[in-house]
């Protein structure tokens, strides 16, 4: 499945940090693979947070962005 806009929010924002929330029934492995959230990586700064609850697993990443692709990073 791919991302949908519908299971990511914000949590918090502030001096230019987002702390994301982003839930799916996907596994963590297809979640964080290199441009799952390329739809919305013009929302998205290198050094935000996104807290993800995948099907398998709960997980905090580092969101690592490029002019190329969105992809998570552990913290």
């Amino acid at each position: 499945m791919a991302f949908q806009n519908k299971n990511l929010s914000v949590i918090a924002y502030a001096n230019g940090f987002t702390l994301w929330h982003y839930c799916a029934n996907e596994t963590m492995e297809t979640i964080t693979a290199s441009g799952y959230f390329n739809a919305v990586k013009t929302l998205m700064n290198t050094g935000d947070i996104i807290i993800i609850n995948a099907s398998d697993n709960t997980s905090i990443k580092k969101l690592s962005v490029s002019t190329a692709v969105t992809t998570g990073a552990l913290a």
